[in-house]
């Protein structure tokens, strides 16, 4: 009797079990929480104002990592063979979301035209074929632009302020990113303008920077780099020679002038982060991103590390300082 007892408490027991487990997988399919893929196309240092700017709107709408969504972060590192790898991953994991730069639009578009793509910056998105139009952009790819090729001549003409013997310019750029190269286009134009000589210095990885600046030919009288991934990955290997061969310098962005570059005129990059959650969270509330145009910036902000330019010998006109956002001294 006591050995019958026991199989039937046994047997009720099992039960329980495969009763109880079904109901506790629905439970954990009904509260999945939505997955925002971000793939960084630099190193997570590099990128960390961005990434704090845009975790800080996400929270502000509603949306806490670990609490209602689930962040899944991809680094590059500023290596171009790895972003086809990361995006297969991002896309496995069946992200309802994923963010990242212009750099990867085009690897991501290959790996899914399902599941929704926010570009956070891109120079050129129309140019660089990463969209149709604007508005609306069509596809599963929205995002927000940097205009960066637009602002090529806006760029030459405040470096000129501070380099008034400015003739000769050497332009860098990664060839292998197609806004890169529109970008040097844009520039080539303004410099022929402007009245100066144009030499490239074209790279594809980070042992191409170094053999850059070894080819030079003849000390030009200034360096414009174009920003992408790989570039931002090596920015002391890009500031440190062109310091030691007295080259003035003009970058897109604050952080290339933080780092010892001159000067930088383009958009804030964090408040493009920031908009891009805005993108993301109405994303994630049911609006399709071939419905969202992309966006413009309307600001731009000027840069001038003073101590460099005093460091290369350089007088910048107090004009020019009281025009600058931001003056690094």
């Amino acid at each position: 009797m006591a050995i019958e007892l026991g199989r039937r408490q046994f047997i009720s027991a099992l039960g329980g079990v495969s009763v109880a487990w079904p109901l506790t997988a629905r439970a954990q399919q009904v509260t999945k929480l939505p997955t925002i893929g971000f793939l960084g196309t630099s190193s997570a240092s590099n990128w960390e104002s961005y990434v704090a700017a845009f975790a800080a709107r996400l929270r502000a709408l509603g949306w806490i990592d670990g609490r209602t969504i689930v962040i899944e972060y991809r680094w590059t590192e500023g290596r171009p063979e790895r972003i086809a790898e990361k995006a297969a991953e991002l896309v496995q994991l069946k992200a309802d979301v994923i963010v990242t730069s212009g750099d990867a639009v085009t690897a991501l578009k290959q790996a899914t035209s399902v599941i929704p793509i926010v570009f956070a910056m891109a120079n050129d998105p129309v140019g660089g074929g990463l969209i149709a139009n604007l508005a609306p952009p069509g596809g599963n790819v929205t995002g927000l632009s940097s205009q960066s090729t637009d602002l090529a001549r806006s760029r030459l003409e405040l470096l000129r302020k501070v380099v008034p013997r400015l003739r000769r310019l050497a332009i860098m750029l990664d060839v292998g990113y197609p806004e890169a190269v529109l970008e040097l286009v844009a520039v080539q134009a303004a410099a022929r303008k402007l009245g100066l000589d144009v030499t490239p210095l074209e790279i594809r990885r980070a042992e191409d920077i170094a053999l850059a600046f070894t080819a030079l030919k003849a000390k030009p009288d200034a360096l414009y780099v174009v920003v992408d991934a790989l570039v931002a990955a090596n920015k002391s290997g890009i500031i440190t020679p062109a310091l030691h061969l007295r080259l003035p310098t003009v970058f897109q962005n604050r952080p290339f002038v933080e780092a010892g570059g001159l000067m930088s005129y383009g958009t804030d990059f964090p408040s493009l982060f920031q908009r891009a959650a805005e993108l993301v969270d109405k994303i994630l509330r049911g609006t399709k991103p071939s419905d969202i145009p992309v966006e413009q910036p309307t600001k731009f902000d000027l840069v001038i590390n003073l101590k460099t330019a005093k460091a290369l010998g350089l007088n910048v006109p107090p004009t020019l300082l009281a025009r600058a956002d931001e003056v690094i001294e």
